[in-house]
């Protein structure tokens, strides 16, 4: 089983150098796998669009809490630790334009000496993604071209593309990621369309907000579209979440029981950087990490 920690974009201080670089390097110390960070590029105040992973159907951020560009922030945490995974949960995929990202995305793989993971999700504020100058109602169609333009990118050779959104020809994009395959695209998401995307384009799941025999069709879902593509299922990673203050060995196990590869906690939001790091502690002594 594998341990990532969720950067705790709610203490209000991801952007604080000090503090991000002192959280993420004790995570490291303390064992963990990969550090996760998330994106809203921007906030719309007032928005209309329903949070699904909240009854209040708001998201518990303040509209202006500080949230910097997840790549941004990866590339600045690779260049002070050494081993730690270098992740996104997630990635809003709309907000962004393919060819421009697939040279972000390997850049900072690249200098990070191969430890990116991106977790992609397809947004739910309508506000931020039109905001972004996408279109809502088809980010889905455009998310699978944008996976697909990705992929071309960071293969060998020049590459072209015509698409129903995106179109190039005899395109070169360097570097390249370390892994020839290119850097590992899981899916975030609460719904069959997710898990669909992750069976045929992903290299993973993790499904958010969903729990019991919900989980376990959205991961049979997954199994089967990756057959159908051709492709193996068992190549897929399955990411969970859970607290780091409740995680136990045994939890894990449940876990582990329901097809989890990755444990994606998530600690109490805390601008004391000491707290934050006892936790982290706590949490590695009980999982046996150090």
């Amino acid at each position: 089983m594998h341990y990532a920690v969720l950067a705790p974009v709610g203490a209000g201080t991801t952007a604080d150098p000090r503090w991000i670089m002192g959280f993420t390097r004790h995570a490291e110390e303390c064992g963990f796998e990969s550090v996760v960070v998330v994106e809203h590029t921007v906030v719309v105040a007032g928005y209309e669009s329903v949070y699904p992973y909240a009854g209040s159907g708001r998201m518990e951020l303040p509209d202006d809490c500080p949230i910097p560009d997840p790549l941004d922030l990866l590339a600045f945490l690779a260049g002070g630790t050494e081993r730690i995974g270098l992740a996104t949960g997630v990635l809003v995929l709309p907000n962004h334009h393919p060819v421009g990202l697939a040279k972000r995305i390997a850049t900072v793989d690249a200098l990070s000496g191969g430890r990116l993971r991106l977790c992609l999700g397809m947004g739910w504020m309508r506000e931020e993604i039109e905001a972004c100058g996408t279109d809502f109602a088809t980010r889905g169609r455009r998310a699978d071209e944008q996976i697909d333009v990705l992929r071309a990118l960071w293969a060998d050779g020049p590459t072209s593309h015509d698409g129903e959104f995106f179109r190039f020809a005899n395109a070169m994009s360097y570097p390249k990621p370390v892994r020839p395959q290119g850097v590992p695209l899981h899916i975030g998401g609460h719904s069959k369309a997710a898990a669909r995307r992750a069976g045929r384009r992903g290299d993973g799941l993790q499904p958010l907000g969903v729990a019991g025999e919900e989980l376990r069709e959205l991961v049979q879902l997954m199994r089967v579209e990756a057959e159908r593509a051709g492709r193996d299922p068992d190549a897929l990673e399955l990411t969970l979440g859970h607290l780091a203050g409740r995680i136990t060995p045994e939890k894990s196990a449940r876990l582990a029981e329901l097809g989890a590869d990755r444990v994606l906690l998530t600690t109490t939001p805390t601008s004391d950087l000491t707290e934050a790091r006892d936790e982290l502690s706590a949490c590695a002594d009980r999982l046996g990490l150090r």
